[in-house]
């Protein structure tokens, strides 16, 4: 498996990789990814109208640069992707974020800044409401990610991970996770974000990918993310 040398790593990472590897789960990918085709077809043709008049308000609200944004992100064994999504930050966001880091609340190699100057006006309401992440819809019929799974790490994260926290690359990202969901995300150590991560990853069913997809929208709605 890239990023892990499974002869290297310690007795924790050993027993916790033997454990995700157990099972056999060719029946629940095939109807995961069939469902995923589906629906990411469904929710990209109902959404359209939607989708186009997001990025009429974004060019409208910063002409600086185009509606939409990709980005490098690591998927199943580490293997990397463009991601989609609504740009929600100003076109110098990148280069603003090494003047950021000092003010960084999450702990870990994860990067998140409370009232981030580099989001736009238009971009903050996006944020809230996880409506930038409705490009992602075109990973998911791809195949580069899964309606559910561990959310997509950045490259230069994965390079400050330990062999454990490379687990939760053992799977396709999704678009949503068990972490996605709960109350106050942001505030969740990174660690224990890990943990919810290897515990879906162990324990995952189709029907209990069902039952985090139902929650998601009670998520978006109460709009605890930033």
């Amino acid at each position: 498996m890239p990023y892990i040398e499974k002869d290297k790593v310690d007795e924790k990472t050993r027993v916790k990789l033997e454990a995700l590897l157990e099972k056999s789960y060719l029946s629940y990918w095939r109807k995961k990814r069939l469902f995923d085709i589906f629906f990411a077809t469904l929710i990209l043709l109902f959404f359209l109208p939607l989708m186009c008049i997001i990025a009429i308000i974004i060019c409208i609200d910063d002409p600086k640069a185009g509606p939409f944004f990709k980005q490098k992100r690591c998927g199943r064994h580490g293997k990397e992707f463009y991601m989609y999504k609504f740009r929600t930050m100003h076109p110098n966001a990148e280069q603003m974020r090494a003047e950021l880091e000092a003010l960084n609340e999450m702990d870990g190699p994860v990067f998140k800044v409370k009232n981030d100057p580099r989001i736009t006006r238009v971009g903050k309401i996006l944020r809230k409401l996880s409506l930038d992440e409705l490009m992602q819809f075109f990973n998911v019929f791809k195949g580069d990610m899964t309606l559910v799974g561990p959310r997509p790490p950045l490259p230069g994260e994965v390079e400050y991970y330990t062999d454990y926290q490379k687990l939760r690359l053992i799977v396709t990202p999704g678009l949503t996770c068990t972490w996605q969901i709960h109350k106050n995300r942001n505030d969740v150590p990174f660690e224990q974000w890990v943990d919810m991560d290897l515990d879906y990853i162990q324990n995952r069913t189709f029907w209990g990918d069902i039952k985090i997809m139902l929650k998601t929208p009670i998520a978006m709605i109460s709009a605890t993310g930033r």
